[in-house]
């Protein structure tokens, strides 16, 4: 294996060169989304928005792809960064494949989108630069398919299967196998478990190629109990001064995780259950009733509690629909969406706070450039409301990330506990994905273990040159005896997608949807003359072309009156002597079609050169002298030709080439085709001759 200089890079269908195109999410975070292509196999992988645009500005660069010839989708979770654009691509375009996602994440996907669509709208987005509609959406759900964790399938010579992803309910890890080649897609991948999600697996094969998220870099996350006490700590500093207390979040995801914590926290402390906690979501009721219908996606904490005390009723937690149903009086605590602050309830309550220095905003996740959210981070004094209004800035900006992605130590164990051939970085800003590419060369180089790593930029193509032995393997009767070295096999070989087997054709329908069968082919040609010329002829051909069976006269004339077999019985000529016919059977493949051709062509040769019946070998009246023969010989071959005459048998032989006439029976024996061809028509030419002068 081996990367290549993809440049100019030129595939066709049967290379052995594997390329990837990052068209989202190439050297950025956002509009996840990527184009592999193989052995004529084309899948995408993700098809997400980019959380700081627009419009179609936020799409990823599909347009630099044929959609119509894509075999495959594969989705690895709900969030919008990695399928905000679906919609979009199965509606608007011409996208013809199939396209898969895990049950919870088809679920979760219909609330998310819709909601994003209204936040869309709210938000003061303008009907032309909405990327679909609800309508769009809705059509949407009958195109998607559902996988469960480690379910095979198989989609026009495409073998993929999920992993559990973590990061968020129903994420998963996509396996694709083509041609042999497995190609691993981790999407948005966590492998430490928190509060309700198990960790990531660790794929039981070796994958050739690696696709990881690089979203951290080189960074490490503070272990989970740290983190939490941080954040509890700082959001009791808060309401503790009078203050209110946005945390931005997605409305599903890290928004379960923070209410589990808040909830078990205001248990804990009497003195702040008078301070309320509120859930800002329309999705709310929705998003709870998915969570408890998936729990078997969680891990065994949650999966115990469920049964007696289900973990996601909150007590000290309140739904919030919005604004209108909000008395901004006193501390309290909302956590809203959506989670970079670009617009909807969470952006309304942070412009309505920021002004105030008792209040505070705890970013607690990832946030991408060109966001609201990455922004108050730098502590700027001021920002741009979406009037247009610039706001003073004086509201506490906490961050801690509770972001379900890896850092640099996972990361590191989890390509280690690989060993990919290759490892490709996406997912993760160009300057922490170079510094994580130095990083793993760097530790892998120094522990003596072989890896390439790629950093490709978004529509740049990344080419990797597998090169593999085809072998088939021999199934049905053919497989009961094992052949000895350097015999032959004949069988029906069979190539379904990138898999060769060999079999007795008997066996196709056991082994295949193809059926075997038997053409019987039959010819008829006109011959006027008698049988024994017509056995002569034929008899040129093969010696054992003989009379198998006799039959009565019938009134019918085309019912056959002598019936020849020839070739060991692959060519039956049926001769109707009543309808002056002759009529060749045979059972169709290349060789009996040779045969058939030959003996058509002898009967042909018959009817067009009959000799008189007298003539033929089956006569006691041949008039003639071996001398004439034996000269005839001579003149047309040569004085030597002629070695010895004994009797009725004449010996001949010709530049090393023997044969023998019979001169009785007009009979040629020789082992040499040509010759034997040569001395049959001398004969027969030279019987006739002497014969009709004799006459």
């Amino acid at each position: 294996m081996e990367a290549m200089d993809t440049t100019e890079l030129i595939v066709d269908d049967s290379s052995d060169v594997l390329t990837f195109t990052p068209l989202g999410s190439g050297q950025e975070v956002g509009r996840s989304c990527h184009f592999l292509h193989f052995k004529g196999k084309k899948v995408l992988l993700d098809c997400g928005v980019h959380p700081g645009m627009m419009g179609v500005d936020a799409l990823p660069f599909v347009d630099t792809i044929d959609v119509e010839s894509l075999d495959l989708l594969l989705i690895t979770h709900f969030h919008l960064d990695h399928c905000g654009a679906l919609p979009w691509l199965l509606e608007k375009t011409a996208f013809k494949g199939r396209c898969f996602m895990t049950h919870a994440t088809k679920a979760i996907y219909r609330l998310l989108l819709g909601d994003y669509i209204k936040v869309a709208k709210y938000g003061g987005g303008s009907e032309s630069r909405l990327l679909f509609t609800e309508d769009d959406l809705e059509r949407s759900m009958d195109k998607i398919e559902v996988i469960d964790f480690h379910e095979q399938k198989e989609v026009n010579g495409v073998r993929f299967w999920p992993y559990v992803a973590g990061h968020v309910l129903g994420a998963c890890m996509f396996m694709i196998e083509i041609a042999g080649v497995k190609i691993l897609y981790t999407g948005d991948f966590s492998c430490l478990e928190d509060r309700h999600l198990c960790a990531a697996e660790l794929p039981t094969m070796r994958p050739d190629v690696l696709i990881s998220e690089s979203t951290y870099g080189t960074q490490l996350h503070e272990n989970r109990e740290e983190r939490e006490s941080r954040f509890t700590s700082m959001v009791h500093e808060m309401v503790g001064r009078g203050g209110r207390v946005l945390i931005p979040a997605f409305a599903l995801g890290r928004a379960q995780e923070l209410l589990l914590i808040l909830d078990e926290y205001w248990e804990a402390h009497p003195d702040l259950q008078d301070i309320p906690v509120y859930y800002a979501s329309s999705l709310a009721k929705k998003c709870m009733a998915v969570y408890q219908t998936f729990v078997s996606g969680m891990n065994d904490r949650i999966q115990k509690q469920i049964a007696t005390n289900n973990p996601f009723v909150f007590k000290h937690v309140s739904n919030l629909k919005g604004m209108d149903h909000f008395e901004d009086v006193g501390p309290c605590v909302i956590l809203a969406s959506p989670g970079m602050l670009q617009n909807g309830l969470s952006r309304e309550l942070f412009e309505n706070w920021c002004t105030d220095s008792k209040n505070g905003c705890i970013i607690a996740g990832y946030c991408v450039e060109g966001t609201l959210a990455k922004h108050i981070l730098a502590e700027p004094e001021e920002i741009t409301a979406l009037n247009g209004e610039k706001l003073p800035m004086r509201l506490q900006v906490g961050y801690i990330s509770f972001s379900a992605h890896t850092d640099f130590e996972q990361t590191s164990v989890f390509v280690k506990a690989l060993r990919p051939s290759h490892l490709v970085l996406v997912h993760g800003e160009m300057h922490e994905m170079n510094r994580l590419k130095a990083a793993i060369q760097r530790q892998f180089s120094e522990e003596g273990i072989p890896i390439e790593v790629h950093t490709p930029r978004n529509t740049e193509t990344l080419g990797l040159r597998f090169r593999g032995e085809r072998t088939a393997k021999v199934v049905g009767d053919m497989a009961m005896v094992p052949p000895q070295h350097g015999e032959l096999i004949s069988g029906v070989l069979v190539k379904r997608n990138f898999n060769y087997h060999i079999m007795a054709p008997k066996d196709l329908s056991a082994y295949t949807d193809l059926s075997s069968s038997h053409l019987t082919q039959k010819t008829a040609v006109h011959y006027s003359h008698s049988l024994p010329l017509l056995l002569f002829n034929l008899r040129q051909l093969t010696e054992d072309a003989s009379i198998s069976d006799e039959r009565k006269p019938s009134s019918d004339p085309t019912v056959p009156t002598h019936t020849i077999k020839m070739f060991d019985d692959i060519i039956t000529v049926h001769w109707c002597s009543g309808a002056k016919v002759v009529v060749l059977e045979w059972t169709s493949n290349p060789v009996s079609d040779m045969y058939s051709d030959a003996a058509l062509a002898a009967i042909l040769h018959a009817e067009s050169n009959p000799l008189p019946e007298k003539y033929l070998p089956d006569t006691e009246a041949i008039v003639w002298t071996s001398e004439a023969l034996e000269q005839t010989i001579k003149d047309v071959c040569g004085d030597e030709s002629v070695v010895e005459v004994d009797g009725s048998v004449m010996k001949i032989e010709i530049d090393g080439r023997q044969a023998t006439v019979d001169t009785n029976t007009l009979e040629v024996e020789s082992e040499d085709p040509l010759l034997s061809h040569l001395l049959t028509s001398l004969t027969i030419k030279t019987a006739a001759s002497v014969t009709k002068v004799n006459s």
